[in-house]
């Protein structure tokens, strides 16, 4: 009776535990059925089986996949989940080739547009709204000879209001995050118009909610024609990623979109113009990276506020922002490296450093990198590495290298060295460093430089290309 009694227990124990994990896998399958029904138009014929072998709905995830420069599984893995869980536009991700436009049929015949604001979101104040609104039209206006004036009644080429859920249209909203907003390109009726989902908290400049600046200058580049960029740094790409608005300039893959409608600002006086920023190009041979590590087999190379992923069985890095995977990472990174002991991944900036446990930023993290030991002469890190072989992990400042004992938490006596004391032939600042399949590779300028550690022998100089290929052709 006891046994018969134990069985039951035990059942209900491990029906207790599965449960959660089948409620959160048919979760995660109608988000993605939902998602590339929205966004990548996946009809019903799901069963449907082409000459590739694959099912539409694989081919489907593969389409979204190579869009967002994720690995193409073609399963629902555990980054396409994640991006998927991101908040966005509400616009499909229609023709991804860098910048995309919704095709000349989609432009304004006139430069000379007006908007009309029709209601109000209680979280910001009018006036907030009014000027975020303004400054998103004029980030177009910036760069093309588009004009927009303001009515206050009547019907405007542009009709932005907040609504939720059915608000009026066939794109209903989703409740909050998800869909934050959509628009439609240009044309009569509800063309031009942009939509804002009131069940999100918008703001001014806070990174508490979603900066309204930012959601609206995205959604009125639909209203003007263009449709999403699957290049991430660009305001065109369909996530959304939080930017300071009192730092923001128009990405140049947004300035190349809108111009090829509308042409240049013929306002714009005389001389050199302003460029604005520039997604980096793993083909550029110039291309100094900030910091290389590793992480659960992946490599990272960092630049800027983007990096490249390499994964083992691809042979094409995937480029994204930092901040998509980890939102309060800091850009411009100056080192990063993989603790393999406590599965962190550490990324350094000037006098702090981060720490990230998968998406999540650890706990007491930042903090200075005093903490590890350096002297306050030391105000920032130039390159880290984690070597396997001695689980201790070396710091370049410098002309200068520390090496810090990740099992004892404190720096090896005898240290800081000169980096020409066991690096031989290296010359120039070291900008990052990483190890490979026992190999030490340095990092100075555009140019690594392969080692064996121990000997200090160095048995080749490549091109930074080495590890991270150029896949534009």
């Amino acid at each position: 009776m006891k046994t018969l009694h134990l069985s039951i227990l035990l059942s209900l124990a491990l029906t207790g535990y599965c449960a959660p994990l089948f409620e959160e896998e048919d979760q995660d399958e109608s988000l993605a059925e939902n998602y590339l029904k929205r966004f990548y138009n996946l009809t019903e014929e799901t069963g449907a089986v082409f000459r590739t072998g694959l099912s539409l709905k694989e081919q489907k995830l593969a389409e979204m996949q190579r869009f967002f420069h994720l690995q193409v599984t073609r399963t629902l893995d555990s980054d396409t989940i994640a991006m998927m869980k991101k908040p966005r536009c509400g616009v499909p991700d229609i023709q991804p080739s860098g910048y995309s436009i919704t095709g000349h049929a989609f432009k304004w015949r006139t430069n000379s547009l007006t908007y009309r604001i029709e209601n109000y979101t209680p979280d910001m104040s009018t006036s907030e709204v009014d000027d975020s609104i303004e400054r998103a039209l004029q980030v177009w206006a910036k760069v093309t000879p588009l004009r927009f004036t303001r009515l206050y009644s009547g019907t405007a080429d542009i009709m932005i209001s907040f609504g939720r859920r059915y608000h009026g249209d066939l794109s209903p909203f989703d409740g909050p995050d998800g869909q934050l907003a959509h628009a439609y390109p240009p044309g009569p009726n509800m063309g031009g118009d942009a939509h804002f989902d009131e069940d999100e908290t918008f703001t001014f400049h806070s990174n508490a909610g979603y900066v309204l600046f930012i959601v609206a200058a995205h959604e009125f580049g639909h209203s003007l024609g263009l449709s999403h960029s699957e290049d991430p740094g660009a305001l065109m790409y369909p996530t959304y990623t939080y930017i300071n608005p009192d730092a923001f300039t128009l990405p140049r893959d947004d300035v190349d979109g809108i111009q090829s409608l509308y042409g240049p600002n013929p306002d714009e006086t005389p001389g050199p113009k302003p460029v604005g920023p520039v997604t980096p190009n793993a083909c550029d041979p110039n291309l100094v990276l900030d910091a290389v590590a590793s992480l659960r087999g992946e490599m990272l190379f960092f630049k800027g506020r983007f990096m490249w992923r390499n994964f083992p069985q691809s042979y094409k890095p995937q480029q994204t922002l930092i901040q998509t995977f980890w939102q309060d990472a800091p850009e411009d990174i100056d080192a990063a490296y993989e603790n393999q002991q406590s599965d962190l991944l550490m990324l350094f900036k000037g006098h702090r450093v981060w720490a990230y446990s998968a998406y999540d930023l650890a706990r007491g993290f930042p903090k200075s990198i005093s903490s590890f030991g350096f002297p306050e002469t030391v105000k920032k890190v130039d390159g880290a590495m984690y070597d396997e072989a001695s689980q201790k992990t070396l710091f370049f400042v410098g002309d200068m290298y520390y090496r810090y004992d990740e099992t004892k938490k404190t720096m090896d006596k005898g240290f800081p060295k000169r980096v020409s004391e066991t690096f031989t032939g290296l010359s120039g600042t070291v900008t990052a460093a990483h190890q490979h399949s026992s190999f030490t590779y340095i990092y100075t300028g555009n140019r690594m430089h392969e080692y064996d550690l121990e000997s200090g022998t160095m048995f080749r100089v490549l091109g930074n290309n080495y590890f991270l290929p150029c896949t534009s052709n």
